[in-house]
């Protein structure tokens, strides 16, 4: 990453950036330095994006082997193509023959680092791995985030939200969010504002949302969901929520399944020792199958939102209606 904004700095760029990890935050925030640094904003002729399975590769070849339209660059952006985990028919010779006017830019959660593409554009040009930081690295990110809004937060406070937030960076930003509202007026931020506003009352609402679906009890579930969006939890996060739900339930299912005591369930699950009783008691209300199914389908309701398909409070309710409909 320092890479990345030493070459932004210097005004030189490789023609292709591979940014893949699990830090979706810093995959998106590099992505858009990126390509403000390489196409002035408002030129929209000369930058294209692509995102998701099905990508022509023909189309992409035929836009990167045009000329930018009175510029400098032409850049494209190629968002979750599969193509680093499922080859990209040939593509990756195709890159080596693009004009030195176009800048290609893939963004991806995961990579097959044998793959021919992988290793095409490590070779061309630069490859970036955006891994969570640790929790020094995002107290640090905390308190620079507070300084841009004209702020301080007490070291306590920063050590709170990221015990109630969780290590990913969109989910702490949001948080953040809510915590600069509420202290407006203030230019520090104490321990007692954040645990006023980050408290663990969504994941709480998630975890009964999920008993509820389990019961079939479709009404009581989706009156858990408005009330979250009543308190304000945007729609999207109520399903990163549900997604990290579901997901744990997964782990924690595979792992009873091998005998582990609940000591290794929670260090591997990340959750709390006394809470595991609780998530084995609703894993009885789900198959391994059907757990599957439902992240399968909190990951395509996700894309599908990004994507336009639909909107987010809508998506998402389909989504949770679906899950708590009797299956014949």
């Amino acid at each position: 990453m320092k890479t990345i904004a030493e070459h932004i700095k210097k005004n030189e760029f490789k023609n292709v950036y591979l940014l893949y990890g699990e830090e979706a935050y810093l995959r998106h925030q590099y992505r858009d330095k990126l390509k403000g640094a390489l196409c002035p904003e408002g030129d929209d002729m000369n930058i294209s994006r692509f995102e998701g399975k099905g990508i022509s590769g023909v189309e992409v070849t035929d836009l990167a082997e045009t000329l930018p339209f009175f510029a400098d660059r032409r850049v494209i952006v190629i968002e979750e193509s599969s193509w680093f985990k499922n080859g990209a028919d040939g593509f990756e010779e195709k890159l080596k023959q693009f004009p030195d006017t176009t800048f290609i830019i893939f963004v991806e959660s995961e990579v097959d680092k044998r793959g021919r593409l992988y290793k095409t554009v490590k070779d061309i040009g630069y490859v970036a791995e955006m891994q969570t930081p640790k929790d020094k690295d995002l107290l640090a990110w905390i308190v620079i985030q507070c300084k841009n809004e004209g702020k301080q937060i007490a070291e306590g406070a920063a050590k709170y939200l990221v015990e109630q937030a969780g290590t990913n960076m969109n989910m702490l930003q949001m948080e953040l969010e809510k915590v600069f509202s509420y202290v407006a007026d203030s230019d520090m931020i104490r321990l007692e504002d954040v645990q006023e506003i980050c408290s663990n009352q969504a994941e709480n609402q998630i975890f009964d949302m999920l008993d509820a679906i389990g019961n079939q009890n479709r009404e009581k579930a989706l009156m858990l969901y408005h009330d979250l969006l009543a308190l304000r939890e945007p729609a999207m996060r109520i399903l990163y929520l549900l997604t990290r739900q579901i997901h744990i339930l997964l782990q924690v299912s595979e792992m009873t399944r091998l005998n582990m005591d609940n000591s290794s369930i929670a260090s591997k699950a990340g959750i709390p020792p006394f809470t595991v009783g609780k998530y084995k008691s609703q894993i009885g209300h789900f198959s391994y199958t059907e757990l599957i199914q439902m992240l399968e389908q909190c990951q395509e309701v996700d894309a599908g939102i990004k994507r336009g398909r639909y909107q987010d409070i809508i998506g998402v309710e389909l989504l949770i209606v679906g899950f708590s409909t009797k299956k014949d």
